[in-house]
């Protein structure tokens, strides 16, 4: 029960913010009728929410916090956000990894996650430009050459570092990174991003990262976008993709029914990650 409880709270809190970045901000009695709940747990959500840096809580509602589409959180602050919905989208994302593989993982605090239940899969070429990314390899490998991270037992993963200027979320970008990954091939790239929505489909807060991730769509075979549903509705400075681009996208359970009709009106393969587990447990 009490996951059924999380769950709708997440759908809950997911909506809430929804509304608040369509509309600009929102009234507790408006969203408790719509809701169909209490002012009390209004007002909860809406505490979540403001602790998580989305939205600023004023008297009676909330309004959409003033941030630049330019701003970037560091690594660890993102860290902290929907750890348990990013831990599911990277089970749903590893799933889809053949032994034998060249794949690319962006940086982004998913795609560390997704790194963590990669490391047993054998014979892996990884090439990534996020520096904590290649610490996950090189802590489960124990072992650092120059320019790339080799196993020591037979058949784990290489891993290749881009190169590039880090920026606060530790990725590397950039003409040295992209000069890097143009030259390559990918069977499947997973990539973070900053924000995602119909009219500006990926985007980064940045230009640099966004022409990386250009170079990165170009050279894979098959584009795997991994997102929370915070993402949904959130544009940054510049798009460097539209949402058809995509091949599949791996969400989590978290993101309104509308929302994800919305989305399958420009994206054939939709993973909503936990749904199918839990459906096989009931």
């Amino acid at each position: 029960m009490g996951d059924n409880q999380n769950l709708l709270a997440e759908q809950r809190r997911a909506l809430i913010l929804e509304e608040v970045r369509r509309r600009g901000g929102v009234r507790v009695n408006e969203l408790t009728r719509k809701l169909n709940v209490s002012d009390m747990t209004v007002r909860r959500d809406l505490d979540v929410l403001a602790h998580q840096g989305m939205v600023e809580k004023v008297h009676g509602g909330a309004v959409l916090v003033a941030e630049a589409s330019t701003h970037e959180p560091g690594f660890e602050a993102k860290a902290g956000l929907e750890p348990g919905a990013k831990e599911a989208i990277a089970r749903a994302a590893a799933s889809m990894v053949v032994p034998g593989s060249a794949i690319a993982l962006s940086g982004g605090t998913t795609t560390y996650a997704l790194a963590h239940h990669l490391l047993d899969i054998p014979d892996l070429t990884v090439v990534t430009n996020s520096v904590r990314v290649a610490d996950v390899f090189h802590t489960g490998q124990q072992r650092v050459s120059a320019g790339a991270q080799r196993a020591v037992r037979p058949g784990s993963a290489t891993v290749v570092l881009t190169g590039g200027v880090r920026t606060p979320s530790d990725s590397l970008v950039g003409p040295v990174a992209d000069h890097a990954i143009r030259s390559l091939h990918f069977d499947l790239l997973f990539l973070g991003v900053h924000g995602l929505s119909v009219d500006a489909g990926l985007s980064a807060p940045n230009l640099a990262e966004a022409e990386t991730n250009r170079q990165f769509m170009r050279s894979a075979r098959r584009v795997v976008v991994i997102a929370d549903h915070t993402k949904w509705g959130m544009v940054g400075l510049s798009s460097f993709a539209a949402l058809e681009e995509v091949s599949v996208l791996v969400t989590d359970a978290g993101i309104p029914f509308e929302v994800r009709a919305e989305i399958a009106e420009h994206l054939a393969d939709v993973v909503v990650a936990g749904e199918r587990d839990e459906a096989s447990e009931a």
